[in-house]
């Protein structure tokens, strides 16, 4: 296992660091696959002991058992480095604990933090099964272990594929609750940005935090938009693909696009003439297009012209 992915939970890497490891982890899916076990494996430590967990936990610990017999054949064992030593300790750990606890308290749960930078996405899956796809310049908070209730805080962009459970599966943005029992939806919640909450499968209920009784229930298709109090609800027809690398714009002002793409890739757009970003496109791109053949897509329906320093993110638009 890559060393730096056991750094990166444990709050080692710098910020550069982080982006370069996450760059690498979007383009190596065998590195993904590694994080994505540790994450698994980092939740499975803290959960109450029931007899799937234990299945799950031995599994766990035979699959990085396993991998520990290849590399001793390899290496002689005094040769193994300290996080490898740290990870397989950590996984028998792990294994002892879910095979002999058997009392039934709640475990504590500790507060986690996945921040994505500009220019990443990420996965991972929760405590309870879970799945979850961070979009760039987002921040999900989690607990290290569901109890009572299943509730996460998200800032930015987030896809969910809810495990489904008779807990309520809840995602806090700030101004509005969602509630879910188990579905897949998407919530969007970009500071100075208005918040949406797109329904994919199953239903959602959404509510003010303080007052519950006052909810909205969305069905598969519809779409929830507003800021303010102000909420709107339509039915929405194109798919949420952008967790696959794929963006869809649908009638939206070159303004919004451009807020999307400086997240998608890094960038900084700076606009010359303002008349240009209430024009309206529609498309879809893969994130490997880049975002210059992207922009020269969107220059065959208005016609405008780009400029962009080898040395510097910044791409000034102009006529």
């Amino acid at each position: 296992m890559d060393k730096r992915i056991i750094q990166y939970y444990e709050g080692e890497l710098s910020n550069e660091e982080k982006k370069q490891l996450l760059q690498e982890v979007s383009e190596q899916s065998s590195l993904k696959q590694e994080m994505m076990d540790l994450q698994h494996v980092r939740s499975l430590m803290a959960f109450h002991p029931n007899e799937q967990d234990k299945l799950i936990g031995q599994r766990s610990w035979q699959r990085f058992y396993q991998l520990r017999r290849v590399k001793h054949r390899r290496k002689v064992l005094w040769n193994i480095t300290r996080y490898a030593a740290v990870l397989i300790m950590g996984m028998f750990s792990m294994w002892w604990i879910i095979n002999s606890m058997n009392k039934p308290e709640y475990p504590i749960a500790k507060e986690q933090k996945l921040m994505v930078p500009i220019g990443h996405r990420a996965q991972l899956i929760l405590p309870d099964g879970t799945k979850v796809w961070l979009n760039a310049g987002s921040t999900l908070t989690y607990p290290s272990v569901f109890n009572r209730e299943r509730k996460v805080t998200v800032v930015g962009e987030a896809f969910f594929d809810v495990a489904k459970s008779k807990i309520p599966f809840i995602v806090s943005m700030g101004k509005i609750d969602v509630k879910a029992l188990g579905t897949r939806f998407d919530v969007s919640n970009y500071p100075s940005e208005e918040i949406s909450v797109s329904l994919i499968e199953g239903s959602v209920k959404i509510y003010h935090p303080k007052n519950e009784e006052n909810n909205v229930i969305l069905k598969p298709g519809q779409q929830l938009k507003g800021e303010n109090g102000e909420w709107l609800i339509s039915e929405t027809s194109e798919p949420i693909l952008w967790q696959e690398e794929i963006y869809i714009f649908q009638d939206e002002p070159l303004a919004k696009i451009l807020k999307k793409l400086e997240r998608y890739y890094d960038v900084k757009f700076k606009v010359a003439d303002s008349n240009l970003l209430q024009q309206t496109y529609t498309g879809k791109f893969r994130h490997h297009d880049g975002v210059i053949e992207i922009l020269r897509v969107i220059q065959k329906i208005c016609p405008f012209k780009v400029a962009r320093s080898d040395n510097s993110n910044e791409i000034v638009l102009y006529n």
